[in-house]
């Protein structure tokens, strides 16, 4: 064991952060996501959900500071009428962590050809809709 490090984060995860560099992204995935599908590397974390794993990430790894979205969200399909409340608790998580970040929301098969190019699918047991989210790694000073 470590001192410092969220034991959210598996050991698998913390190798995963550690090989990230500068502008790679990296999902953190709700339970109804096609994760293996989409994962170049796939990490599971059934038990957990979105906003702790997100949390944990964010203790460790920075958001990139030049570009102007460094987070991103699948939209809303057109249509549907579901609300995700989750969002603001993602927004307080970032805002905590990071500050004020600016968003991008994403069509839904935008956000999949995303996904694909992405460093790692963290998959969860989330049970929220529309709680993926995908962040581009920052530069650790």
């Amino acid at each position: 064991m470590l001192k410092k490090i969220p034991s959210i984060l598996s050991p698998e995860l913390l190798k995963i952060l550690m090989e990230m560099g500068h502008g790679d992204e990296i999902v953190i995935s709700d339970g109804n996501f096609p994760a293996a599908s989409m994962a170049q590397r796939l990490v599971r974390l059934d038990g957990h959900g979105v906003p702790e794993v997100l949390e944990a990430v964010l203790e460790l790894m920075p958001l990139d500071v030049y570009t102007d979205e460094p987070v991103g969200l699948m939209e809303v399909v057109k249509g549907d009428t579901y609300v995700p409340e989750i969002w603001d608790t993602y927004k307080a998580i970032i805002k905590e962590k990071e500050g004020d970040k600016k968003i991008c929301y994403e069509e839904r098969f935008a956000f999949y050809e995303r996904a694909k190019k992405a460093y790692a699918v963290v998959a969860t047991g989330e049970t929220s809709l529309y709680a993926n989210i995908i962040l581009k790694k920052g530069v650790v000073v």
